[in-house]
């Protein structure tokens, strides 16, 4: 009896110590050739062992899992062997003094409670109170049933004949403001149109927020019926002039809806392709790897194999991708890491890439009739202005679509904020998340429409 109240006792005080002294979030900033990388370490208990993972907000990634955590002698451990990654420090008072380390390069960090530390400048992110209604709904996607969740925000005293939105957002899981890089381009959106009378619907994606995750290994096209589904939602809410916003994938899968549902009156495509997905995406490996400081050499022999996996990808008409691609993996690239092959390989066997990489845009654009607003900026590396809004104009010429306008902003990226270069790696480290040009461009183009 003791003996179980004497280890009772030490677990509750192990975990008290942990509770009020290591467990929760810590924050410190990284010094990379002069530039500052926040980091955020999360700790918790789970059982009698430490687990923890990290964020790097100006990399826009969240909730990486650190193998092992250990903490002795005041002394903090975490390892995170996939990535390279280590880290030792020390508890002195409130902070954690220590080094970190990633493949080869040791930096000094020290972790704080303080939030501030890596507090993120984001001045056009609206605050409340806000001048027009917001209201979070919920409903469910017509065909496959899922529950979707979103925020509608509109002008107060708002005539349901006046101009709505519903926005869909860019590749990858993200919520109703697009959030990345603790930028909200949506939501800013949505904030400066409802101030000049033009309402939104923004949704969660799928296992998003509130949204359900709906079926496994879902595609654009499933996607595309969620987008239907609220344009539906709205339909039976009353709203008559039903506009889509897509950005970057999901000015893709606007199109797509617009075809399917006649009560689309309007498009505003931000950054969305306009060329066959195959080009696209090549392009973008390419613009991307040149803005690195690889040796020429090494873009070359990345794109070749690019090049060809994704032609493998996109002729592929066999009975079980990923058994066949591995195999095509080990007969052509034999030197090829177990490391860099099996992420490959799960991204290029995903439903969602195999849909994407044979996807034509002009087979959607070429049928739609109804205005169509088309906006890129000239430095965008993953959706390159150019070619894409050149093509998007040939898709609607080719429909017959008189009453379209395709708009170049000069020194916009692809989230269409002022930049240097137009690299990815700019995105975090940018203070503005949209351009206002292209807010006052696309609300004055909206309330034109007659």
């Amino acid at each position: 009896m003791k003996t179980k109240y004497l280890i009772g006792l030490f677990l509750f005080t192990f975990h008290l110590f942990f509770s009020q002294d290591l467990t929760g979030s810590w924050y410190g900033n990284l010094d990379v050739q002069g530039q500052k990388l926040p980091l955020v370490i999360h700790i918790k208990i789970e059982g009698n062992d430490l687990k923890s993972s990290f964020d790097s907000p100006l990399q826009g990634a969240k909730g990486i899992p650190i193998k092992t955590t250990s903490f002795e002698n005041n002394e903090l451990k975490f390892a995170a062997p996939d990535l390279g990654i280590t880290f030792n420090g020390k508890l002195n008072n409130d902070k954690i003094e220590g080094t970190f380390a990633q493949s080869g390069l040791n930096l000094p960090l020290i972790l704080t409670r303080n939030e501030k530390t890596v507090v993120m400048i984001r001045p056009q992110t609206p605050k409340p109170p806000f001048s027009y209604n917001s209201e979070d709904i919920t409903f469910k996607n017509d065909t496959e049933g899922n529950l979707l969740a979103g925020t509608i925000a509109t002008p107060k005293n708002l005539n349901k004949k006046s101009p709505i939105l519903v926005m869909s957002t860019g590749s990858g899981a993200q919520d109703r403001n697009e959030e990345m890089f603790d930028h909200k381009p949506f939501l800013v959106i949505s904030d400066d149109l409802a101030k000049k009378g033009i309402a939104t619907l923004r949704l969660d994606d799928r296992g998003i927020g509130g949204s359900e995750k709906g079926k496994e290994n879902a595609t654009s096209a499933d996607f595309a019926t969620d987008i239907n589904s609220a344009v539906n939602y709205l339909m039976k809410m009353g709203y008559k002039n039903i506009g889509l916003i897509g950005h970057s994938e999901g000015g893709m899968i606007a199109p797509v809806v617009a075809n399917k549902n006649k009560n689309v009156k309007f498009l505003v495509l931000l950054a969305a392709p306009g060329i066959p997905i195959f080009d696209l995406v090549l392009d973008q490996n390419k613009k991307i790897a040149e803005s690195t400081n690889l040796p020429q050499e090494a873009i070359d022999e990345v794109l070749a194999i690019k090049f060809k996996t994704f032609s493998y990808a996109q002729r592929y008409e066999g009975k079980d991708f990923k058994v066949d691609f591995t195999k095509y993996l080990e007969e052509n690239y034999p030197k090829m890491r177990k490391q860099e092959r099996e992420p490959f390989i799960a991204q290029m066997s995903s439903e969602w890439f195999r849909y994407f990489i044979k996807f034509n845009p002009d087979d959607y654009l070429s049928k739609v009739k109804i205005p169509v607003l088309a906006v890129n900026g000239s430095l965008d590396m993953q959706v390159s202005a150019k070619e894409n809004l050149e093509g998007i104009k040939k898709s609607l010429t080719r429909a017959g679509n008189k009453r379209f306008e395709i708009v170049e902003f000069e020194d916009l990226n692809h989230l269409f904020q002022t930049a240097k270069t137009g690299s990815p790696a700019e995105y975090g480290q940018i203070e503005e998340t949209f351009s206002s040009k292209v807010l006052n461009k696309m609300s004055s183009w909206i309330l034109s429409l007659k």
